[in-house]
C-alpha cells in the first residue's frame, strides 16, 4: 500500500517537474518590435532608435549576432549577458543620405532565447535635402562645373549622325570662354554660349558623324576642355558611341536573305600553362546564310591576345578560320579574355568568344 502511495505521488509531481525544467531558459521580450521614425530630413543626418527588452526567462540572455537588412542601417546591442529580470537594448541607426522617400528595414536579433531569432522593423519617410549647385553639377573643371564629364551618344547608326549635350555652369566670378582641343574629325563640339558669364548656365553640344569614323562597335574618344585658352590635363571630356548597322529598316525578305554567322565553338579553354608560355587556337567561322558575311571588326579585350581572321568576307555556305594566340607573359591565375566579333548578320551582329585558362608562375 505504501509503495502505491509513493508511486501515485511521483506521477502527480512529474508534470510539475517537467514544466519547471521547461521554463529554465532565457527569454527575450521587446517593449516594441516596430519603430516608425515618421518624416525625417535628409539634411539632419542619421537617426537612431533603441529597442529595449527584458529577459523574462530564468537563465542569462546572450545576444549572439544582430544583422541589418541594408548597409544603410547600423545596429548596436547589449554585449554582456542580461540576467533574468534585467533589461538590455538593441539600437538601429539609419543613414538617410541619398535615400529619399519611404523606407522599411529589418534588424534580425540572434540570441540564446527560447525564440532564437527576433526581427525588428524600422520605417519612415526621408524628405530630400535641397540640392546645391555642386549636387546638380557634380563634376568640377576649375572655373566651370558639369552635370557629367561623359558625353554618351549611346547608339549611332552607321552613316548617320548622333547629337548629344552636356549641361555646364560658370562657377567663377569672371566670364569664361569654353573651347576644345584634340577633337577628332568625326566629332564636333561647341559651347553655347561660347562665353559664359559668372553664374550662367550653358551646354556643350556634340555631333557624332559615323560617316567619317571608319569603325564599328563601342568607341571612345577623350577631348580637352579649354577654359580661356588654357590647357589642364584634368579638364577632359570623355565621348563614347556605339556604331551599329541599321538592321531595323530591313524588310522580312532582306532578313531571310541575310548572312548567318556560326562558330565552331564559343570558348577555347587552354586549362593550365606556365607564365610566359603562349597557346594558340583556331576558330572556324561559317556563313549559314544566303548572302556574303562581312566581318566588320575583331577586337580582343587584352593586348595579350592576338587575333587574325583569314578572310573578312565569307560567301554564302563558306567558311574561314581565325587564329588566336594568347601570350601569358606577365599574367598569373585564372584568365578570362574575350574576342568581340562585329558582322553584318542582323540576328547576331555582335558575338563574344572566350579564351579561358589558368596561368601558373614558372
Amino acid at each position: 500500500m505504501q509503495n502505491k502511495i509513493i508511486f501515485l505521488t511521483l506521477i502527480l509531481l512529474f508534470p510539475c517537474l517537467f514544466v519547471n525544467a521547461q521554463t529554465k531558459d532565457a527569454n527575450i521580450s521587446f517593449d516594441s518590435e516596430v519603430h516608425d521614425f515618421g518624416k525625417i530630413n535628409e539634411a539632419d543626418g542619421a537617426v537612431t532608435v533603441n529597442f529595449g527588452f527584458t529577459n523574462t526567462g530564468s537563465l542569462p540572455l546572450m545576444i549572439k549576432q544582430v544583422h541589418a537588412s541594408c548597409g544603410c542601417t547600423s545596429p548596436n546591442w547589449s554585449k554582456e549577458p542580461v540576467l533574468p529580470g534585467k533589461k538590455g537594448f538593441v539600437s538601429a541607426t539609419y543613414n538617410p543620405k541619398n535615400r529619399p522617400g519611404p523606407f522599411s528595414k529589418t534588424i534580425t536579433v540572434v540570441s540564446n532565447a527560447t525564440t532564437p531569432n527576433k526581427v525588428l522593423t524600422i520605417r519612415g519617410d526621408v524628405i530630400p535635402k535641397p540640392k546645391s549647385l555642386e549636387d546638380i553639377y557634380r563634376f568640377s573643371m576649375d572655373k566651370i562645373r558639369l552635370k557629367t564629364n561623359h558625353m554618351s551618344f549611346a547608339r549611332v547608326v552607321k552613316d548617320q549622325k548622333g547629337t548629344q549635350r552636356v549641361e555646364i555652369v560658370n562657377v567663377s566670378d569672371k566670364p569664361v570662354k569654353v573651347t576644345f582641343n584634340r577633337v577628332p574629325p568625326h566629332l564636333s563640339l561647341s559651347a553655347k554660349p561660347a562665353m559664359l558669364e559668372p553664374g550662367q548656365e550653358g551646354i556643350i553640344e556634340g555631333v557624332y558623324d559615323s560617316r567619317v569614323k571608319d569603325d564599328w562597335g563601342f568607341l571612345v574618344d577623350r577631348v580637352d576642355v579649354m577654359l580661356d585658352g588654357e590647357y589642364k590635363s584634368s579638364n577632359r571630356l570623355t565621348v563614347s558611341a556605339t556604331v551599329e548597322e541599321d538592321f531595323a529598316s530591313m524588310t522580312a525578305e532582306q532578313k531571310a536573305s541575310a548572312p548567318k554567322i556560326a562558330f565552331s565553338e564559343n570558348t577555347f579553354e587552354f586549362e593550365e600553362i606556365k607564365q610566359g608560355e603562349k597557346v594558340e587556337h583556331v576558330f572556324t567561322i561559317t556563313n549559314n546564310g544566303k548572302s556574303d558575311l562581312i566581318i566588320r571588326k575583331v577586337q580582343a579585350s587584352c593586348g595579350c591576345t592576338a587575333v587574325s581572321p583569314e578572310d573578312r568576307v565569307i560567301a554564302a555556305g563558306g567558311s574561314t578560320t581565325m587564329r588566336v594566340i594568347f601570350n601569358s607573359a606577365g599574367k598569373v591565375g585564372k584568365q578570362n579574355k574575350t574576342i568581340t566579333i562585329i558582322s553584318n548578320d542582323p540576328s547576331h551582329s555582335r558575338t563574344i568568344l572566350w579564351v579561358k585558362g589558368t596561368v601558373t608562375q614558372s
